[in-house]
């Protein structure tokens, strides 16, 4: 069917949105290039796949599929504010933490006010405030050279608050870079910022990170009403396909979420495959002692080739090239190894890769160490 042009009747700042492009499936490159047994290291899931107890649950509902799931999440709301030590009027549940940054940009967010986020910050936070159609204020990274580089400056990004600002986004730790920043600078930032102000603290890799170093937001809610704190399944609990996330927030925030959030936006399986998950929380020890071992794997192998490491508190490590990575992800794909080029955040010289078990990342090494070998001699 030939396309028809619409945008002369779309909202102007829908028009102008340049939506976020996703890696293909493994099947779909599979397919294109010829090539089997590949290996996914670019999208940052959890290369132990769910609990095991979570598969099992999933099998008893598969019964239920006739019936719409609980719109209110009654049992994984229970779940979480044990887990949390929080009442449930906290807590909003999302299609993924990427559904309650849209919900927070519809509720906070209009072309008369702004949002301020990090460059190299997480993809989504300047397409939900172009959706909008809110002022964007993107505040420049930590230079090179810097202990964190590429990570959020969180002094420049006060700098850049004013009256109009209404929402901050803070990635800790944040993707695509791995950076984080320390809970005692973390929580001074969002002690200093003016009432009128919404930080959102996206923890997205929390999980994986050091506690004692990165601290939990969630802790602050009290001591911050202006505070929001987003979380995901789609990482360390490894339910990416089932879409589960949540927003914690001061009760009246939550209240305005819950306006927007529609109606089952969250399926029963969902519901239930993460109410199970955050139980096993020994499958999240497992799934982060070999994150950690991976981390410590990845960036000696790396800069045993010469290629530059980003530190890293999340699954997943930022490598720098010396060139442009265009060719180096070819060769890698037609090896049957993905990786994740992230140009699209202006690195063209660098390469997202996930953690995968010990044979995952040997493989990714060794088919990188051939790869460069081969650019140098041709």
């Amino acid at each position: 069917m030939q396309a028809k042009d619409y945008l002369d009747l779309a909202n102007r700042a829908v028009s102008e949105l340049v939506p976020y492009t996703p890696g293909k499936p493994v099947e779909e490159l599979e397919r294109e290039l010829g090539i089997s047994d590949s290996i996914k290291l670019a999208s940052n899931e959890n290369p132990l796949g769910a609990s095991p107890k979570v598969t099992e649950a999933l099998k008893q509902g598969l019964e239920g599929l006739h019936l719409y799931p609980d719109a209110n999440g009654f049992y994984l709301k229970k779940a979480l504010s044990e887990h949390h030590g929080l009442p449930p009027e906290c807590i909003t549940l999302g299609n993924g933490s990427n559904e309650v940054l849209v919900f927070l940009a519809q509720v906070f967010l209009n072309p008369s006010v702004a949002a301020v986020y990090s460059q190299y910050a997480f993809a989504v936070y300047p397409i939900v405030t172009q959706m909008m159609g809110a002022k964007h204020q993107q505040v420049p990274a930590l230079p090179v050279g810097h202990p964190m580089a590429l990570g959020h400056d969180l002094r420049a990004m006060y700098g850049a608050i004013d009256e109009h600002t209404r929402l901050v986004f803070v990635a800790n730790p944040n993707n695509p870079t791995g950076t984080w920043l320390s809970q005692d600078r973390l929580r001074d930032f969002i002690g200093s910022l003016p009432p009128h102000v919404i930080c959102v603290v996206d923890e997205a890799y929390t999980e994986y990170g050091q506690g004692d170093v990165l601290g939990d937001a969630s802790t602050w809610l009290e001591m911050f009403p202006n505070l929001v704190v987003t979380r995901t399944f789609s990482k360390a609990y490894g339910l990416a396909a089932l879409r589960v996330g949540y927003a914690l927030a001061n009760p009246g925030i939550t209240d305005l979420l819950n306006r927007v959030r529609p109606p089952f936006n969250v399926s029963a399986l969902g519901l239930e495959a993460a109410r199970v998950a955050l139980q096993d929380q020994a499958f999240i020890e497992q799934s982060c002692a070999m994150n950690e071992q991976g981390l410590v794997q990845l960036k000696h192998g790396l800069e045993a080739l010469g290629v530059t490491v980003s530190p890293s508190a999340a699954n997943f490590v930022l490598a720098h090239f010396d060139r442009p990575i265009q060719q180096i992800n070819a060769e890698l794909m037609k090896q049957g190894v993905i990786v994740r080029p992230v140009a699209n955040y202006g690195l063209a010289q660098s390469l997202r890769i996930t953690v995968g078990t010990a044979l995952q990342n040997e493989r990714l090494l060794q088919t990188l160490a051939d790869v460069l070998e081969h650019i140098q001699s041709a």
